[in-house]
């Protein structure tokens, strides 16, 4: 891993969300605009970005990689439910409610795929969407629950198997084991619209947090809850990475991943469910400005 590309990557995305804040300001992008393009994200730019990561050569070192990283994540998901019902005891329901999904649902699938491909290339997206399948799991299940009813069982499932991105994993390993190639300018559209992910996505966070009054994002909880989503959690990922003496690319991608934001559906669901809207939007916008700091902090012990 390049330290300076880590560097210049960070700087694009600082102002790819710059570009988002404006636009959301100037009135370009209006309110609308965050659910059109998180919809164009998760319905299409991103599961043909992580198609176009399994478009490479198949050996038993990268079915290896899979179990291994599928089994990271699934302690890293069991770990974030165990905090989640220790560390927030004494907050209000409202924001406890808030807390809890923030710990356990982040936003790397929406962020942390661009940021892994950035840094290991088109290896660590495809292994970083392995790893995601473990949180889009709790995401529909546990995570719901937090401010809900649990739903119930065939529901989680229909959820989880038909999630767009879980779908295009499906199809990446399908095309990765057995070597068919799609027609050119079948493979080129993928690969180019794929391509976008990095832009559109950063500018919608953009545009969540031009939203926000940053006079009055900081306070006790979400210091606290900044601590343990951005240090405490990939701290521990690394301690027990380096303990078991883990590939250095599926340690690098698990580390960088666990160390995402809250994710944006976090504030979604506190509104729909009578969270602390506000108090949620706090929490990505403080998480994500913080994240742009300490991933490139966590690269440099990778």
């Amino acid at each position: 891993m390049d330290y300076s590309s880590l560097i210049n990557l960070q700087g694009m995305l600082f102002l790819l969300v710059a570009a988002g804040i404006i636009l959301r300001k100037k009135g370009i992008l209006r309110e609308n605009a965050k659910s059109v393009l998180t919809d164009l994200v998760i319905y299409l730019i991103l599961p043909c970005n992580i198609i176009s990561s399994f478009f490479i050569e198949f050996n038993m070192g990268i079915l290896k990689g899979f179990a291994v990283i599928l089994a990271i994540a699934s302690l890293i998901q069991f770990g974030c439910l165990l905090f989640a019902n220790t560390f927030y005891n004494r907050e209000p329901d409202r924001r406890k409610k808030v807390l809890q999904y923030g710990t356990v649902c982040s936003n790397a699938g929406f962020m942390g795929n661009p940021i892994a491909e950035g840094v290991y290339g088109g290896e660590g997206l495809m292994y970083a969407s392995v790893f995601l399948i473990p949180q889009r799991i709790v995401m529909w299940s546990a995570g719901v629950s937090y401010f809900t009813e649990s739903p119930d069982r065939k529901t989680v499932i229909r959820k989880v198997v038909t999630h767009p991105c879980i779908v295009a994993v499906y199809i990446g390993m399908f095309f990765m084991i057995t070597q068919l190639r799609l027609p050119v300018f079948l493979e080129n559209t993928v690969r180019n619209v794929g391509g976008c992910t990095t832009t559109v996505s950063m500018v919608l966070i953009g545009t969540i947090l031009a939203e926000v009054n940053p006079r009055t994002v900081f306070d006790r909880g979400i210091i606290k809850y900044t601590v343990i989503r951005l240090f405490l959690i990939p701290l521990l990922v690394l301690a027990g990475c380096r303990l078991f003496s883990v590939d250095p690319l599926l340690s690098g991608v698990s580390v960088l991943l666990t160390g995402m934001p809250a994710g944006s559906t976090t504030a979604i669901l506190a509104a729909k469910y009578d969270g602390d809207y506000i108090f949620a939007t706090k929490c990505v916008v403080v998480t994500t400005l913080l994240s742009l700091i300490t991933i490139p902090l966590w690269c440099m012990f990778l």
